[in-house]
Parts: structure tokens; C-alpha cells; sequence
């Protein structure tokens, strides 16, 4: 997969939520590794950063980034049409410390990707592969997010409240394709109960009756609600009446739709699309942050993540095609198969077993694969990868000129199965290749090596 960014730029006008400011929104491309980056060109120097969960520091009604003078809230909503729709890297100038709220909803931020379409990029998309089980409970136990392996991103959400309006409530995607006709129409909420509160701490100043689900499920005094409505700017509403203020949901379950609008626009903050299944019970921004930043503490761990490797599915090439791309034979043939390959990265696969014959002498009582070999096997993926694309390969030979930082992390031992990943540092010149290369045994590198290669056409 190729990362992507938006093929022209858009722009969206609208009030922000919590300063009430008119703001301007404008998305544009941006190059391969930026990520989502924000711009604050109403402050001196233009100061801009990527949006990831490192930078959070208030979930209050919206999530809130920040760093120095540069702050940023209420993305959520425009994260996640960015992730619905798969892209990766975007520059967004904003002149507000927050983005236009629009309707409350994705659909504004949806409907403007949709329009100016994308545009697939030359790198390698890097995406978060979930391998186990990781989950994160709140502080109070109120809130749960379980993330678990899957072969495609999809997402379940769980709300519940003390309300005779609204209780329990469930949502769930299983497609991002489904996105824009699903979930992006989901608008925000507040319980009436709440805005007093909210307006005191000197929020919610652009909220309205078209930018939310306005939820009245306790009764009060007329007069009160007549001052909430004063405050708010909005028409009054008989206190008898309780209920939905705002007239026709689009789904009957708006509001657990819209929290999983929320919980898809914060994990957005991780840095990488997500292959894996989330199920979150009464999820909010505090609890959707701190597992995304569980998640990225974990990524920062692993330099590269394992590839995914299902030995029920059939080879790219068998030994039989190696043989005809590389010269090696017993006992030196180090690759089994290749089960992924692309123009830049291969990953091959390699089964230990004890009958291998340097075992006999290394070591008889405890056989422990050489790390030379494990070094050439990593060089013989690379050297399908150089050659597979070339139209008779079989007149090239690789030879290795250096081999740099190379680190050994565990022993391999018979019964392990290697999988290599190899990759490009730098595009093929004059017959040189640039290679990076890693060995994993049960998801964890082995071995790790960078390559230069020299390509010769042979006599």
C-alpha cells in the first residue's frame, strides 16, 4: 500500500465551537512521511506541527494539542474523515486556535476530501499491524478500550448514561468505505445539564441548536431553561417538554454513531492507520488520548514492526522461482520462499530445523544458527529484491561491497521460522543498491543489517 494525501487544496469557513471566532480551514497536499500537520497562520512565525498524541493537553469537550505558543483543539472531527478516508500526509492551515465546529459533525470535513479526491504517493504506507490483545481502563474504571488483531481496521462503540433520553447505545463500523454514508452525519451532544457548567468555564461560546443534539432529560424551571436560552442565544423551550431539542436524529442511535466518530478521530493521533479491531465501552477524549499514546509508546519501541506472515497463504515465489533469480544451492540456499514483494520491500521466509549441517559443529550441544548466515540469508532476500524485476535475472549477479551496523538481538535456534524484511534506503544508481534488512523470529528482530550491493551484468 502507497501512502496518499488529497490531490488540491480546499478550504472550510465556519464558527469555532468553544471560541466562537469565525475561522478558515484550508487542507493541502503534503509530501510522503509528513503526516497531518497543522499550521497557526495567525501567529508569528507560522509555527506548525503534526497532530499526534504526545501533544495532548486537555480533553474537555474536545481534544486539545499543544506545544509552545502553538495550540490547537477540536480536531477530532476532521481526523477522523482524514482516517476514513486513508490519508496520510496533509498540511492544514487554520488562522483560530481550533477548527470551525461546521454542524458538529465529520460530514463538512468528509464531503471536501470526497470532492478533490487522492492522490496515491510514491512511498510505502507504514501501518500499525495489531499482533495481540492491548487494553486500556480509565483511572475511574468508567471507560474501556480493547484493541485486538484483525486483517482490517473496523470499530465498535458501547455508550451508556444515566437518562431516560439516552442510555445505552451502540454503533459500529465495519468498513472504512462505509464511513461517509454512516457515521460522518453523526452530530456532537451536550445534556442541557451540562451547558451551564461548560459556559462557565468559558466554552461551548459557538454552540447552537444546527452545530449539536441538544439533550434535555431533567427537568428544570422555565425559568432556568429561559436563561440557559439567553445565554446561549438560542429560542427558549417548554421545561415540561423532555427530550431531543435539536428535531430529527439522521440514525437513532446519532449519539453512539458520533462518540465513534470521536473514538476513529483521536487514534488518528497515533501517526499511523491502524489494522486492527477497537471496541470501546463509554468511551471520551481523555480515555481515546491515553490508549493512543499507549499505542504510541509502543511504536517507538520497535523501530520497524514485523511483517505479517500467514503460512496458509501461497508464495509470491517458491524455492523453485528463487533458484532461477538466485545462484546459490545447498547448503547455502538460505531462503524458502518470498511471500511479499513490492518495488521497494521484500519480506522471504526461512524454516530452521535441526537437520541443517552447520548445527553439527555449532554448536553440537547447543545448536545455535551463525550470525553470518543469518547476515547472508538477509543478503540473499535483498539480492531477489535487486533482480526480480530484471527481465532475464538470471544474467545478473549481486555482489556485496558493505555491510554496516549490524546488531544481533536474540539466538536462533532450530524449530524458529525467519522472517526477513528488506527495504531500500535509496533508489538503485549506477548499479549500486542501499539496503536495509531485519530478521524476526515470533515477531521480535533478531538480526538487523544495512547492505550495499553492487549489481553486474554477467558475461
Amino acid at each position: 500500500m502507497k501512502q496518499r494525501t488529497i490531490q488540491e487544496a480546499f478550504t472550510l469557513e465556519g464558527i469555532g465551537l468553544h471560541t466562537g471566532l469565525p475561522i478558515k480551514l484550508t487542507f493541502l497536499p503534503a509530501e510522503v512521511n509528513s503526516g497531518i500537520c497543522v499550521k497557526r497562520i495567525d501567529l508569528p512565525d507560522q509555527p506548525c506541527y503534526e497532530l499526534t498524541a504526545d501533544l495532548v493537553t486537555a480533553t474537555q469537550r474536545g481534544t486539545v494539542l499543544q506545544k509552545n505558543e502553538w495550540k490547537i483543539s477540536t480536531v477530532e472531527h476532521a481526523m477522523a474523515a482524514l482516517s476514513a478516508a486513508d490519508i496520510d500526509n496533509c498540511l492544514i492551515e487554520v488562522n483560530a486556535p481550533e477548527f470551525p465546529i461546521m454542524d458538529g459533525s465529520a460530514k463538512p470535513f468528509m464531503d471536501g476530501l470526497q470532492r478533490v479526491g487522492i492522490q496515491e504517493q510514491a512511498a510505502d504506507r507504514d501501518v500499525f499491524v495489531v499482533r495481540k490483545r492491548i487494553e486500556y481502563v480509565s483511572p475511574d474504571g468508567n471507560s474501556r478500550v480493547i484493541i485486538l488483531p484483525d486483517d482490517h481496521f473496523s470499530l465498535d462503540v458501547h455508550i451508556s448514561y444515566p437518562s431516560p433520553i439516552l442510555s445505552n447505545q451502540y454503533a459500529t463500523l465495519e468498513h472504512k468505505e462505509d464511513f461517509a454514508k454512516e457515521i460522518a452525519s453523526a452530530r456532537t451532544f451536550v445534556f442541557v445539564r451540562e451547558i451551564e457548567p461548560l459556559l462557565e468555564a468559558n466554552l461551548i461560546k459557538g454552540g447552537d441548536l444546527q452545530n449539536a443534539i441538544v439533550i434535555y432529560d431533567k427537568l428544570l424551571p422555565q425559568e432556568k431553561i429561559d436563561q440557559i436560552a439567553e445565554k446561549m442565544k438560542q429560542p427558549t423551550v417548554p421545561a415540561d417538554r423532555l427530550g431531543y431539542l435539536c428535531g430529527q436524529l439522521t440514525h437513532d442511535n446519532e449519539p453512539a454513531r458520533h462518540k465513534l466518530l470521536d473514538v476513529m478521530g483521536d487514534l488518528m493521533l497515533i501517526g499511523k492507520p491502524i489494522q486492527g479491531r477497537v471496541i470501546a465501552y463509554c468511551p471520551g477524549h481523555k480515555t481515546n488520548t491515553e490508549f493512543a499514546k499507549i499505542l504510541r509508546k509502543q511504536l517507538k519501541h520497535q523501530e520497524v514492526q514485523a511483517p505479517v506472515y500467514d503460512d496458509s497463504v501461497p508464495p509470491i515465489y517458491d524455492i523453485n522461482q528463487i533458484k532461477r533469480l538466485l545462484p546459490h544451492r545447498y547448503p547455502f540456499l538460505l531462503v524458502d520462499k518470498i511471500v511479499s514483494i513490492s518495488d521497494k520491500v521484500i519480506v522471504g521466509v526461512k524454516n530452521v530445523t535441526t537437520n541443517e549441517p552447520f548445527f553439527q559443529g555449532h554448536f553440537p550441544q547447543e545448536p545455535v544458527m551463525p550470525g553470518v548466515l543469518l547476515v547472508e540469508a538477509m543478503a540473499q532476500t535483498a539480492g531477489i529484491l535487486v533482480l526480480h524485476d530484471k527481465e532475464d535475472p538470471e544474467r545478473y549477479s549481486t555482489y556485496f561491497l558493505k555491510i554496516d551496523n549490524v546488531k544481533f538481538r536474540h539466538k536462533v535456534v532450530p524449530g524458529d521460522t525467519l522472517v526477513f524484511r528488506l527495504e531500500f534506503m535509496s533508489e538503485i544508481r549506477r548499479g549500486l543498491a542501499n539496503v536495509k534488512g531485519y530478521c524476526f523470529v515470533g515477531g521480535q528482530i533478531t538480526t538487523e543489517a544495512e547492505f550495499v550491493a553492487q549489481i553486474i551484468k554477467n558475461k
